[in-house]
């Protein structure tokens, strides 16, 4: 962790209701019209993958199709929240739909996902959870004459980050379970970081397992990136959330009438 020399303080924890207002922002996410980072036909293809080297964004937030079938599986994003005496950033990956999660240290939401090392395994047995699942999470305390940033979660690695490390991805196709993976970068600057998707693959056989960072197999495809469409106007709620605490204070008016209706 990276600390100043002033004065320790006990850092800032999120409290119950950001866990919902995260919860909300990934729930919005399935509902806005975000761009789609979406793969070419697989061609038959054993394993498909796709090079990538896009940052996650606040909004809109970063939409892997693995299979190209026009459904969304996961969401990628960044979020931040601001009160007096500390500031949170953090990213999380999310699944849509029952049945997609990343490997994650535990069966609930906001569990820390695992940052995976090339070569593990990713199938049958570990624990996917269905998120939103935290992939770095960042707090910034300060006050008058302090301050100290602490970093949480293995993807921060106490403010050094990481590079090329994976999310172990389980989706469905047609109703049949498939294993992926989306390799990410995280870089840190001071009490900042950004997130990178730096590639991703997915095992086109249902049930059977792929390893972290592999490209290859029998009949292996190569998909294409697409460029990130522009928002919908559907986008707004997303849009809110992304914001921060002016946001969310914005948005809670908003729910506020609309419990009125």
């Amino acid at each position: 962790m990276q600390r100043s020399s002033q004065p320790t303080r006990t850092a800032a924890k999120l409290s119950d209701p950001v866990h919902r207002q995260l919860n909300r922002y990934a729930l919005a996410a399935g509902a806005a019209g975000v761009g789609m980072l979406a793969l070419a036909e697989p061609c038959e293809a054993k394993i498909v993958y796709t090079p990538a080297h896009v940052k996650f964004t606040r909004y809109p937030g970063l939409i892997l199709d693995l299979d190209h079938d026009g459904t969304r599986d996961f969401a990628l994003a960044l979020g931040s929240r601001g009160e007096t005496g500390f500031r949170s950033g953090y990213a999380f990956v999310f699944g849509f739909g029952s049945g997609n999660g990343a490997i994650a240290t535990a069966q609930r939401q906001f569990a820390p996902a695992i940052a995976l090392r090339a070569g593990s395994r990713i199938g049958a047995g570990r624990l996917f959870n269905e998120g939103p699942d935290f992939l770095v999470q960042e707090i910034y305390n300060y006050g008058r004459g302090f301050h100290s940033t602490v970093w949480k979660d293995q993807w921060g690695n106490g403010g050094k980050g990481l590079k090329n490390r994976y999310l172990g991805l389980e989706f469905m196709i047609n109703g049949k379970v498939h294993f992926g993976w989306a390799r990410v970068t995280v870089k840190t600057s001071g009490n900042t970081f950004t997130a990178i998707l730096t590639g991703y693959a997915y095992e086109t056989i249902p049930g059977k397992s792929i390893r972290a960072g592999e490209t290859k197999g029998p009949n292996n495809g190569v998909g294409n990136a697409a460029d990130l469409a522009a928002p919908t106007p559907e986008s707004s709620t997303l849009g809110l959330l992304a914001m921060g605490s002016p946001g969310l204070s914005i948005w809670r008016q908003t729910e506020s009438r609309g419990a009125t209706q």
